[in-house]
């Protein structure tokens, strides 16, 4: 019985610290670590977390993906405009609340009036959460996303990226050069709410508020949320 009884909350416990958010306390100012809970990772060798930062400064890596209907589209096919990478899986939670009521609602629309190319990238293998197309599909309906998603399926270009989780976001100014990479905001849930003793701050609006203006970035990295990437394992 006591056997019994240690395997029952050890099991409880396991499932508890796959649910667990972790929460930091923000300040008013943008902080380089946004406040969000953090998903562990689901496989044997993720991209290190300090790899994405490592890229700021530098040449975005080109890469060529097929989108949804197996059209090839290529970074460098941009060259001289704007582009922001937006790491996706439909089926995260995180993903759908930011989609939903959240930072990601209607953003690559907004951002495209002023000429900003925004590209998602779904770095998951086959078999695992969000990877299916038909499901991109139809959250690329339902949510009006009128901008391509990009397959990743073996990962290359995401563990490139240093792409930890989902969203993760890359903003390129129109030199190719990478000036932000991190959340899409320090909203603490995904849904753009704002951060308990805070102000939510939209590291992606403000980077790219700062390009158009001629303007350094003053917040160029901030720590990923939401779920992680599902790369093969």
């Amino acid at each position: 019985m006591k056997k019994l009884g240690w395997l029952l909350g050890l099991t409880l416990l396991s499932a508890c610290s796959e649910t667990k958010e972790h929460k930091e306390p923000t300040g008013d100012a943008p902080a380089p670590s946004a406040a969000a809970p953090e998903a562990a990772p689901d496989d044997k060798a993720p991209p290190s977390r300090a790899k994405a930062a490592t890229l700021v400064g530098k040449k975005a890596p080109d890469f060529t993906l097929a989108d949804l209907d197996g059209k090839d589209v290529s970074l460098s096919q941009f060259a001289g405009k704007t582009v922001v990478l937006e790491w996706f899986n439909p089926e995260c939670p995180f993903v759908k609340a930011s989609h939903g009521p959240g930072s990601l609602k209607d953003a690559a629309a907004r951002h495209a009036q002023d000429g900003v190319v925004w590209l998602a990238i779904n770095s998951g293998a086959a078999g695992k959460q969000g990877h299916d197309p038909a499901v991109n599909r139809d959250a690329k309906t339902k949510w009006k996303l009128a901008h391509p998603v990009l397959r990743d399926v073996d990962g290359a270009v995401g563990r490139t990226y240093g792409a930890t989780n989902t969203p993760q976001m890359v903003v390129i100014d129109p030199n190719g050069t990478v000036v932000y990479a991190g959340a899409i905001d320090n909203s603490p849930d995904g849904e753009g709410q704002t951060p308990e003793g805070g102000t939510l701050v939209n590291y992606v609006d403000e980077a790219l508020k700062a390009l158009a203006a001629g303007q350094p970035v003053k917040v160029p990295t901030s720590k990923a949320y939401g779920c992680s990437v599902k790369y093969a394992s």
